[in-house]
C-alpha cells in the first residue's frame, strides 16, 4: 500500500523564504494506493502527475507531509520503498544503467544481492514478459525508442515489485509495441501487481483500470472509477479517451 498524508512540493528551494512564496507543484495530497489496484494519473501538462508519483519510492522528498509504503515512511528505509515501488520513467533512457540489456535489466536483482540463478531467472521472466527474449547481449543505445521503453518496463519487472508504477509508457511506441504493454499490464494487474499508470493517452486504459486520478494545479480534483470519472469531465480536452 503506498499512503500520501498532506504532501506538499516546490521546486523553489533557493531560501526558506523563496520557498515560502512559490507557488507548490503538489498541494497538500493525501492519497492511498491500495495493492492490486489498477491506478490511471491523468491530467494537463505541469498538473503535477510526474512529481506527484516521483514521491512514491523516494526519488523526490516533499516539502510536508509524509509518504509511507506498506506501512513504513519512505524516508526511513529508501531501499525498501524502491524495492517494493518499481518505476520506468517518461524517457526510458533517464533510467538505464548499464549499456547492454542483460546487465540493465539485472541491476536491481543483483542489488537486491540475489543469487546468480534467481538473477537469471528474473531477468528471462522480465524480458520475455515485454517480448524481448533473446535480446540479453544488445545494446541499448541500438534499440528503437519502443524497444528501449519495453526493456525499462522489464528492469521495474525484474523486481518484483508490490507496484509498478509507468509514467507515460506509450510515448514513442507504435502500435503493436502499444498493444504488447497493455497486454503485460492486464496481465500483470490479474496476477496481482498494482499498476500506476500517468499517461495522457487513456485509449483501452479505462477498460483495464479501476480507478482514474486527474490532477490540475497540483492538487487531484476526479478520484473514482473510470466511467464515473470520464462522465464529470465529459467535453474536458485533457482527459482523452
Amino acid at each position: 500500500m503506498i499512503e500520501l498524508r498532506n504532501l506538499t512540493f516546490r521546486y523553489e528551494r533557493r531560501s526558506d523564504e523563496s520557498r515560502a512564496r512559490s507557488h507548490p507543484i503538489v498541494d497538500n495530497v493525501s492519497l492511498t494506493i491500495d495493492d492490486g489496484s489498477f491506478v490511471v494519473l491523468a491530467g494537463p501538462n505541469g498538473s503535477g502527475k510526474t512529481t506527484l508519483v516521483r514521491h512514491f519510492n523516494g526519488l523526490l522528498d516533499p516539502d510536508a507531509g509524509r509518504v509511507a509504503v506498506n506501512g513504513r515512511r519512505v524516508s526511513e528505509d529508501v531501499v525498501a520503498a524502491r524495492t517494493a515501488v518499481a518505476m520506468t520513467f517518461q524517457d526510458p533512457r533517464d533510467g538505464f544503467v548499464a549499456p547492454t540489456v542483460r546487465a540493465d535489466v539485472a541491476f536491481g536483482p543483483v542489488n537486491l544481492g540475489l543469487e546468480r540463478e534467481q538473477i537469471n531467472q528474473r531477468v528471462q521472466e522480465a524480458l520475455a514478459a515485454v517480448q524481448m527474449g533473446g535480446s540479453e547481449r544488445q545494446r541499448i543505445d541500438r534499440l528503437s525508442g519502443g524497444e528501449q521503453a519495453r526493456v525499462a518496463i522489464a528492469g521495474a519487472l525484474a523486481m518484483r515489485p508490490d507496484h509498478l508504477v509507468l509514467d507515460e509508457p506509450f510515448v514513442g511506441l507504435d502500435e503493436p509495441a502499444r498493444q504488447s504493454v497493455l497486454e503485460r499490464l492486464e496481465a500483470l494487474s490479474t496476477e496481482g501487481m498494482g499498476i500506476v499508470v500517468v499517461t495522457h493517452d487513456l485509449r483501452e486504459l479505462c477498460d483495464l483500470a479501476d480507478r482514474l486520478l486527474v490532477m490540475s494545479d497540483g492538487q487531484i480534483i476526479h478520484d473514482g472509477p473510470p466511467v464515473s470519472v470520464l462522465d464529470q469531465l465529459s467535453g474536458e480536452v485533457y482527459v482523452p479517451c
